[in-house]
């Protein structure tokens, strides 16, 4: 072989490892832009993920809230409801006791009265008729 064919050889050598070492230098530029691009993709999606994270924790707040408001409502609906009923109970007392006293007003009366029986009978009728 002559000094020419092996300068030539080197030379191809040379040129065919410089275009081995572009190409595989353009190979890894595409492999990092494609990571790069797939990354921007992920925090594209975790910027939705956390709007809609955002909407959820919003959406939950609003909720309890009405959840709070319905029971304090609730809360101040059972607090009346209590009232109406110990006013009740205070009035159906009153009521017992009235009755007590008209009953013992009509018997100290058949008591005294000569011309009422003794047994209280027409007095009682005439009490759950409402003529007394």
């Amino acid at each position: 072989m002559s000094t020419g064919t092996i300068v030539a050889l080197a030379v191809a050598v040379v040129l065919l490892v410089m275009l081995l070492a572009l190409l595989a230098r353009a190979a890894g530029q595409r492999r990092l832009q494609r990571r790069r691009d797939a990354a921007g993709e992920l925090r594209q999606e975790a910027r939705s993920a956390e709007v809609d994270a955002q909407d959820a924790r919003a959406a939950a707040a609003e909720q309890a809230a009405r959840a709070g408001r319905v029971r304090a409502e609730a809360d101040e609906k059972a607090a009346h409801a209590r009232r109406n009923e110990i006013a009740a109970q205070e009035r159906a007392d009153i009521a017992v006791r009235t009755t007590e006293a008209a009953r013992e007003t009509h018997d100290r009366a058949r008591a005294i009265d000569p011309d009422a029986s003794d047994t209280g009978e027409d007095e009682a009728i005439s009490m759950n008729d409402g003529r007394a």
